[in-house]
């Protein structure tokens, strides 16, 4: 175990953080950035009114609104990387990490907005209105690559179990321990509470997921988004140098040595690519699902996602870690979401790491919720309707196996085999970029002549 533990371990620190890989996630979003005349720009704000309602029709073909089917990939998405992942990208890469987190997910909007679109495009919705989407429809319709399309979905179903299940209980008996370090010997028992809870959503299917995402995003993210800012008021002087900071550590290679700036980007590029999931295929199986007959719509909502996750909530966590200078002060073995506690009880005490244990505990529970609905997507297209129920159960009994046993081995497999989901999502962007320009253009030309 311990063999195949250090090999996996190399396989997928050599996916992650090699720079062809960096290169082909962030060089798509860059591509389609300018393919799709910087359509994080010009369509933010009928983003934002379409999530607040606007342009909904209530008749239209889905299971959930766009501010459900956003909450639920945001729930998949908002998780250990915006705790864990900023501390572990400014440990390694320094503060300039953070600017290329934005750089990501600046680019990684247009990746969203297309992979999202092409999924509402060719989704399918059976006779009891329940809508199956995402990457593997996307290649079996739309470039009838049906191999392809297996394969997408075959690493999708396997990330399920690791990224979104076994490492996401772990994370949550992190999340207590840092709070009540005596309740790392009952992980077991917090397990079992989990997978009960996690039951209650899940076999419900999409509609009961996105009405508790729906719930829970919102509230934890704003509780978060406050004790950050709250740490960042406490430090106010020191937030121009922070910046400053940051801005130097990235660019500035003249002060921190051209061997700094590329270990910033590195870093920065890789977490923020873990922490926003542009590019991998996940969420636009949860965007497939709303309710509209305008695929662009969807797009639309979709691309708020690297917004929202990256440049708000990892923003917060970045500068909270700069401006107390956690990342310089801390010792050695404090690493991870532990540095992101240590940088908040900085400032405002045990409170701090409390908020810290709290959100990183609802963060991973949102993204169980989120990530079994797309595993459950990925088994109804390998093996039918009739896979979907077993599938729910099995992936709920794991939470259990998730929280009680240690997960370095799990952890290196999701990493992989995420990476490998992503490999046929961005062959299917880069082909079917040009249909999704078109259909981005029919749109605005058509709402631009209703608003005449």
């Amino acid at each position: 175990m311990d063999i195949l533990t250090e090999y996996t371990g190399k396989l997928a620190g050599l996916l992650w953080n090699n720079g062809l890989t960096m290169l082909i996630l962030v060089g798509t979003g860059l591509y389609l950035t300018i393919k799709l005349r910087f359509i994080q720009i010009t369509g933010f704000r009928h983003s934002v009114n379409l999530i607040r309602g606007k342009y909904t029709h209530h008749d239209d073909p889905g299971e959930v609104s766009h501010f459900q089917a956003l909450s639920t990939a945001l729930s998949a998405t908002v998780g250990t990387g915006n705790i864990a992942g900023v501390a572990t990208a400014i440990s390694l890469g320094g503060p300039g990490a953070l600017f290329w987190m934005w750089v990501t997910a600046f680019v990684g909007m247009a990746t969203k907005f297309t992979e999202s679109t092409l999924a509402l495009k060719f989704r399918e919705i059976n006779d009891q209105g329940e809508v199956s989407g995402g990457p593997m429809y996307t290649l079996l319709h739309g470039l009838k690559m049906k191999r392809t399309a297996v394969i997408f979905a075959s690493f999708a179903l396997i990330a399920s179990f690791g990224i979104g299940n076994l490492v996401q209980a772990n994370s949550v008996v992190d999340g207590l321990a840092f709070i009540w370090p005596e309740l790392r010997d009952y992980g077991w028992f917090i397990g079992v509470l989990m997978a009960l809870l996690v039951g209650m959503v899940i076999l419900g299917g999409v509609k009961r997921i996105a009405k508790v995402a729906g719930t829970i995003v919102p509230f934890m993210a704003m509780t978060y988004i406050f004790a950050a800012f709250v740490v960042l008021i406490m430090n106010a002087d020191q937030v121009p140098q922070a910046i400053m900071t940051i801005f130097n550590s990235a660019l500035n290679v003249s002060a921190v040595g051209a061997a700094a700036v590329g270990e910033a980007i590195r870093w920065g590029v890789a977490r923020g690519l873990f922490s926003n999931e542009a590019g991998l295929g996940s969420s636009p199986m949860a965007h497939a699902a709303a309710k509209t007959k305008e695929p662009v719509r969807e797009g639309l909502v979709a691309m708020m996602e690297p917004f929202v996750d990256t440049l708000v909530i990892c923003t917060m966590t970045g500068l909270v870690i700069v401006v107390t200078g956690a990342y310089m002060s801390a010792d050695a073995e404090t690493v991870g979401a532990a540095l992101t506690a240590y940088a908040f009880s900085q400032s405002m005490g045990a409170g701090g790491a409390m908020i810290v244990g709290f959100g990183l505990m609802l963060f991973a529970f949102s993204t169980m919720i989120a990530w079994s609905y797309y595993g459950d997507r990925s088994a109804c297209f390998l093996f039918g309707e009739q896979a979907v129920r077993p599938y729910r159960v099995f992936y709920t009994v794991l939470i259990v196996v998730g929280a009680a046993v240690p997960l370095k081995l799990v952890w290196n497999i999701a990493d992989i085999t995420t990476i490998l989901m992503a490999l046929p999502n961005l062959l299917a962007l880069f082909l079917l970029s040009a249909l999704v320009k078109r259909i981005k253009d029919e749109y605005f030309a058509k709402l631009k002549a209703e608003e005449k």
